[in-house]
């Protein structure tokens, strides 16, 4: 490659990353503290060819090459002072991925040349001359141009919203009718059969954990395992390469169509509050060599990073210029990609200022602000693992939340764990001790009984203890706090009165979740009684232990949810968004009256939920204990739903006769 030359006129420092406008590519690149930045071109052969940026204003280098056209790969060496000690981790040596890359190119190769210092000596204030280039993916100038066909954003309101949390891979891996060369690409997640079996499901978004680029950590490699959520994020806006069977970003855009086609909306976990750099120890890939300084938070000791991710840094979204790092990554998958909202991980970081966690923080005020960003699905993991992290309930309208009290609750309840009527109604009922404040509505709570991160709603009635030695970790990994039971015997069983029992439960708990205030989050898989083997810490595990199993021979617990998810579309008394009077709630005891002090600590007697009035009205019988005989209000009354149909529950005139561990719904005759 000739050596490129610069036309200064048509350069702009207004736009980050690498903008083709249909003529040359515009390069730009932040890093207030860097003495000069060289773009570095590579050809088919990765021969590179050095260039300085000849531009900088408010610290933005800068400059436009003609003739530069997608394809190009490129990269960055950024020049500066090494001084760790004072924050600064400059090192020219190493090549650098673009924080706004819109897609890269190869994948990290784990090498000491990786790190600004001398790695065999531990030592992070030494310098590492050794050049990095051969081991770092290159950044990749694209196109933006794509026919939406004129598509609109689907705009589901909350209170019509059920979510299905799945790995973007995952997924399809085991799926028996999608294509063999789709499965585990973004282009099988919107094959045909998975399209159906959702809308069967009544599911209107479908929330993949997270498809930016990210890291595959050395030690899981050297373990051979590998980083199968993707909690690791190495760039922002380039899609994770090997979910694309064609390796371009386009595949991305093209199964987003497809989703919005079948009226079902793209939610993208997203991991804003730390990078795959790790601590002050860890490699020199991007924003460490770019602008230690600047992108991540440090303590009064310049030296380390401040982390309260647990993940060895902490994203410094206090900065200006790495909020609008974080806020143009987040448009772009809103404009360029048409995704409908995020769930930010961990997000009690993102809220973090010099005083701790501030619900009016910069950066939720930068979001509610914002005319693009406000306006998409916006949901908070409610926690990190910082002083005062846990949250839930203090996040700012419009955000709505991860409700983990509902999981244990619910899981506790049907556990039978005594003395949790109480709370399951709160729960049943939108939570709203956490969320009935700042004028927030009911569907501020997102429902779940199980995630990603824990037992499978399956493994929740199968084990009595997490069972991770797969992730070689010593079964050290994961949390104790799983509120499961086995039903008498750990783990897979031929016993058919366990298998029964586990179904029962199992459906009970489906049946909590859709029937609740809030937004009910169904997790990949557990329709179907999908099993991870007791591992409640599956991140490592891209093989069948983390792969959704479709073929269980507990498939017909789809029925159930399925004909749940009629009945909360036949019923919006369920998803009332306000916490007053618009679904007023009685709790009723077993002679029909309302249940009286005694009535709410005797776990023998069901809860029964009377919402509504005339002919919009609706009784829910929550059973957690043993078969029971319940006197109905004065009325008609018909069994719409039952969670046990081969244990038929039985009504007689205003008796009703229902089954242990079980849930019916009766509608007005």
């Amino acid at each position: 490659m000739t050596h490129p030359k610069f036309d200064r006129s048509a350069a702009s420092s207004a736009r980050l990353g690498a903008q083709y406008d249909g003529d040359g590519t515009n390069f730009a690149l932040f890093t207030e503290n860097a003495t000069g930045v060289e773009l570095c071109l590579f050809d088919a052969d990765s021969t590179e060819t050095r260039a300085d940026l000849p531009e900088m204003e408010g610290g933005v280098w800068f400059g436009y090459l003609p003739d530069i056209r997608p394809g190009q790969r490129y990269g960055y060496r950024v020049h500066g002072p090494y001084d760790p000690e004072g924050g600064h981790r400059f090192n020219p040596n190493k090549l650098l991925i673009d924080p706004y890359a819109r897609q890269l190119d190869g994948s990290v190769i784990w090498n000491d040349a990786l790190y600004g210092y001398d790695v065999s000596t531990g030592d992070d204030t030494t310098f590492d001359d050794r050049d990095s280039a051969a081991f770092v993916p290159k950044g990749f100038v694209t196109d933006p141009a794509y026919d939406w066909d004129e598509t609109r954003a689907l705009d589901t309101s909350w209170r019509e919203t059920v979510i299905y949390e799945a790995h973007a891979r995952g997924l399809t891996m085991l799926h028996p009718e999608v294509p063999q060369d789709l499965r585990g690409t973004v282009a099988g997640l919107a094959a045909q059969p998975v399209l159906d079996h959702l809308k069967r499901l009544g599911v209107t978004a479908i929330e993949l954990l997270p498809i930016h680029a990210f890291l595959q950590d050395s030690y899981l490699v050297e373990k051979g395992l590998t980083n199968y959520w993707g909690y690791n994020t190495l760039n922002f806006f380039a899609p994770e390469r090997r979910y694309l069977k064609s390796g371009e970003w386009g595949e991305l855009k093209d199964t987003i169509r497809r989703f919005h086609e079948a009226g079902i909306e793209v939610i993208l976990d997203v991991v804003y509050n730390h990078t795959a750099e790790g601590s002050e120890l860890g490699p020199t890939l991007s924003f460490r060599g770019i602008d230690n300084a600047s992108y991540y938070l440090h303590g009064a000791d310049l030296r380390h990073c401040y982390d309260t991710t647990g993940c060895g840094n902490t994203v410094n979204v206090a900065h200006p210029m790495v909020l609008r790092m974080v806020l143009d990554s987040l448009r772009h998958w809103v404009e360029e990609m048409h995704v409908d909202g995020f769930r930010f991980d961990l997000a009690s970081t993102l809220g973090r200022e010099a005083t701790g966690f501030e619900r009016e923080g910069s950066f939720f005020a930068a979001i509610r602000q914002d005319p693009v960003l406000s306006r998409v699905k916006l949901i908070a993991e409610p926690w990190d693992i910082g002083d005062g992290g846990y949250r839930v309930g203090g996040f700012p309208w419009p955000f709505r939340e991860w409700n983990d009290k509902f999981r244990d609750d619910t899981r506790g309840f049907w556990k039978r764990e005594g003395g949790l009527k109480g709370r399951l109604a709160e729960r049943l009922s939108g939570s709203p001790v956490q969320f009935d404040h700042s004028n927030r509505p009911a569907t501020s709570s997102i429902n779940f009984v199980a995630a990603h991160d824990g037992f499978t709603l399956w493994d929740c009635v199968s084990y009595n203890d997490k069972h991770n030695e797969a992730n070689e970790e010593g079964n050290r990994d994961g949390h104790d706090h799983n509120l499961s039971d086995n039903m008498g015997i750990e783990g897979p069983t031929d016993d058919a009165g366990v298998t029964a029992s586990r179904l029962r439960r199992a459906r009970a708990m489906l049946a909590t979740l859709y029937l609740s205030r809030g937004v009910p989050m169904l997790l990949a898989g557990d329709e179907l009684g999908n099993s991870q083997d007791g591992n409640n810490n599956a991140y490592c595990q891209d093989n069948e232990i983390g792969w959704t199993q479709w073929d269980t021979g507990r498939e017909a617990l789809s029925d159930t949810v399925a004909a749940l998810a009629e009945i909360r579309r036949r019923h919006p008394l369920i998803d009332a968004t306000r916490f007053d009077a618009e679904a007023a709630v009685t709790w009723r005891g077993p002679d029909a009256s309302a249940l009286d002090d005694t009535d709410w600590t005797d776990d023998a007697v069901p809860l029964v939920m009377d919402v509504g009035a005339d002919d919009a009205r609706m009784l829910i019988v929550f059973n957690g204990g043993d078969d029971a005989t319940l006197t109905l209000p004065e009325g008609a009354w018909t069994i719409a739903f039952q969670s046990e149909p081969d244990a038929a529950a039985t009504l007689d005139g205003l008796t009703l006769t229902v089954g242990w561990q079980s849930v019916v719904v009766l509608e007005p005759a």
